[in-house]
């Protein structure tokens, strides 16, 4: 049996996948992978993924630069949903968020006059539009 008939993909052919930073443990992103995003991944040592969207592979960092680097990939209990270690490489400390933040988790919930809001805790390292012409 080939390494990737082990994964539960859905009813797409997606597995959902979380990149996690090698040196700090920051959550970076979640994502998507199908079969040839994966099996590149794993040959390529580099972040591939699929986007739903434009409904082809990503190569993270091909129009941004910022790519990461695989330095360990890994499969849940239930075969439902890969973990990536990664180096976020293309500027430093390294930008994963479309936005130009370091991760795509930047909002946290907080309470403020008896209310619950979502608040921006990281700031904007590079300017998107200067980051995606």
């Amino acid at each position: 049996m080939n390494w990737l008939d082990n994964i539960k993909w859905d009813a797409q052919g997606l597995v959902p996948v979380i990149a996690q930073e090698q040196g700090t443990g920051d959550v970076l992103m979640f994502a998507y992978m199908n079969r040839e995003a994966l099996q590149k991944t794993a040959e390529l040592k580099r972040a591939v993924y699929f986007s739903r969207s434009r409904n082809k592979l990503w190569f993270k960092g091909e129009e941004s630069g910022h790519v990461q680097t695989v330095h360990d990939i890994r499969l849940d209990c239930d075969a439902d949903v890969i973990l990536l270690t990664v180096t976020q490489l293309g500027h430093e400390p390294g930008i994963a968020c479309h936005t130009g933040r370091h991760s795509c988790f930047f909002n946290q919930l907080q309470e403020s006059g008896g209310q619950q809001q979502w608040a921006s805790v990281e700031p904007v390292l590079k300017d998107p539009e200067s980051i995606y012409k």
